[in-house]
């Protein structure tokens, strides 16, 4: 993901932790209904639907699939280069480090906007990703709808049994993998 700051510099880091969200199941905000306040999530696709969890911790889903069908990939991980492995390992601290708030719920993704996601290359093969399932919830827990990328260090909780790797073979987002 990449943020255009006001400084015109670019704030960017490669997602490697997400989460599946689709109204067909109980743990989305669209399982129920449409509601104003989920409005954003049956809209089209590559938006941000942001909402504040815990009255203080603001998560950043990007809305996916088709128009009126709540879905959307929850951000969870992002590994920034040269900045700490934590920095933004964690929804909270990832909304946080780029800034988004309420206040970006509905922004379209793009260059225009100055908030973009890039196709990255880093990534050689589906083996360094691991699938397990999702955190937090206490409905639509068994599905296994999280993803991360295994070698890296900034995952906001591992699954149990999966050990962190060294910091001799963990990977780390470099400027040459960047945007």
């Amino acid at each position: 993901m990449i943020k255009r700051e006001s400084s015109k510099q670019l704030l960017w880091g490669v997602i490697v932790e997400t989460e599946a969200y689709s109204q067909s199941e109980p743990a989305c905000h669209g399982y129920k209904k449409r509601t104003p306040k989920n409005e954003v999530l049956f809209g089209p696709p590559g938006h941000l639907y942001i909402y504040l969890i815990y009255g203080t911790y603001h998560c950043v889903n990007v809305v996916t699939n088709k128009t009126n069908f709540g879905n959307g990939v929850l951000l969870r991980s992002i590994a920034l280069p040269d900045e700490n492995e934590r920095t933004a390992s964690g929804p909270g601290l990832l909304a946080k480090r780029f800034g988004l708030t309420r206040e970006h719920n509905n922004l379209k993704l793009s260059l225009e906007q100055g908030l973009w996601i890039a196709k990255g290359s880093s990534i050689k093969t589906m083996d360094n990703i691991h699938q397990t399932t999702r955190i937090g919830v206490s409905k639509g827990k068994d599905l296994r709808w999280r993803w991360y990328l295994r070698n890296s260090r900034s995952i906001s909780k591992r699954e149990k049994g999966d050990l962190c790797p060294s910091y001799s073979k963990a990977w780390q987002p470099s400027f040459n993998q960047g945007p």
